[in-house]
């Protein structure tokens, strides 16, 4: 009988995942389906571009069908709860699927209400509406406190509002606002950028385009314009862009596999889910101490790729193959068509190059052809 593997999520682990699984394993060896909940998969380091009216959000949503191999079934659902000890999976409309090996690939949730006032007073760009309704408050926008707020950690994509600042400078320049303009930049953190070897190089950026910084604000709500710290201390804005708290998703606590935030435990090596037989976790959902970002998931889908093809054909799995490092490769976009890159590990921290134009055009470069990556399962 085939082996049923089931993978939740459509974003790029859970597509590539199953797209690395179909290549190597024909239909007598075992079922592969996908459950999504939309059925569209979406492009989502282009949402800082949409906000900044450098891309359009129709271009960055497809058709998740178009992105699988044919081998694997997609159902289009909201999976509810993982039943372990059944190895069961049920959705919300009243269908379950059994399962030999799961991957779970649910990506983080965005939690706006858990601070009072952040989903009304701020904008972002970490959804496609929340991209579009910041590009056209950036185009009205002509002067007064630029304000960019991190409330918590972890987040998706921890360069992302850094990033946002240097090209919003950027932005506001070729606007003519930017002499009108205080860019400040907010966080709970002690500094700008949480990893310590990446910290002096955008500390000299923020000082070389006049970007100020204030550490040690832990946001606690939002009135009248006004970003409010535990302690009482206050950021006035007459615009803000804030990277709303990250959550796992809400069946990782549902289904007993999270922790307090929804994050899954898992094995920094192998990926298995902690205290559950043949299931893994692949992507932002996991608790693992590395990035979250989808260059994580690339880095991890073939590994537990690897494990799960072992199983069924009854082998160890290789080695090399098989062992996740906590490699991560990501872009760094500074602006002025420029760019660097951060490349580390468990191991080894990143050491950013200079920023330069080769950067910048690898990024776009890898921003095209990212649909044909994901659809062949290449890395």
């Amino acid at each position: 009988m085939p082996a049923r593997i089931v993978v939740i999520g459509g974003g790029i682990g859970g597509l590539l995942t199953a797209n690395l699984l179909a290549k190597r394993l024909d239909r007598t060896q075992a079922t592969i389906t996908l459950v999504d909940a939309t059925g569209m998969h979406v492009f989502q380091p282009g949402w800082l571009y949409v906000a900044l009216d450098k891309a359009n959000a129709r271009w960055l949503a497809r058709d998740t069908r178009s992105l699988l191999r044919r081998e694997v079934r997609l159902v289009i659902d909201q999976a509810s709860h993982i039943d372990v000890a059944h190895r069961r999976v049920d959705l919300t409309r009243g269908d379950q699927l059994e399962f030999d090996y799961l991957v779970v690939a649910t990506g983080a949730a965005l939690a706006h209400d858990e601070i009072p006032g952040l989903r009304l007073a701020t904008h972002d760009f970490y959804s496609s509406a929340g991209a579009e309704r910041l590009r056209e408050a950036l185009r009205g926008f002509e002067g007064g406190n630029l304000v960019v707020s991190v409330p918590s950690m972890p987040f998706k994509c921890p360069p992302a509002p850094v990033e946002f600042t240097l090209l919003v400078d950027e932005y506001l320049r070729k606007r003519g606002v930017r002499d009108r303009t205080r860019i400040i930049y907010v966080s709970p953190l002690d500094r700008v950028f949480p990893i310590a070897s990446v910290a002096g190089l955008v500390d000299d950026l923020y000082l070389r385009h006049g970007i100020e910084a204030r550490m040690g604000f832990r946001l606690q709500r939002v009135e009248k314009n006004t970003l409010i710290s535990d302690t009482g201390d206050q950021q006035p804005f007459d615009l803000a862009v804030s990277i709303p708290p990250n959550r796992g998703a809400p069946i990782a606590i549902a289904s007993g596999l999270g922790n307090e935030q929804g994050w899954i435990p898992a094995d920094p090596r192998t990926l298995a889910v902690r205290g559950a037989k043949d299931v893994y976790v692949v992507g932002d959902a996991s608790d693992l101490p590395t990035s979250k970002n989808g260059s994580t998931a690339h880095f991890e889908a073939p590994r537990v790729a690897e494990q799960i093809v072992a199983a069924v054909e009854g082998r160890v799995p290789n080695p090399v193959r098989s062992r996740y490092r906590g490699l991560v490769i990501c872009p760094f976009e500074v602006g002025g068509g420029k760019a660097t890159v951060l490349a580390f590990d468990y191991d080894r921290p990143p050491r950013p190059l200079r920023p330069n134009r080769f950067w910048h055009a690898a990024t776009w470069l890898f921003n095209r052809t990212y649909w044909l990556t994901v659809k062949n399962g290449r890395l």
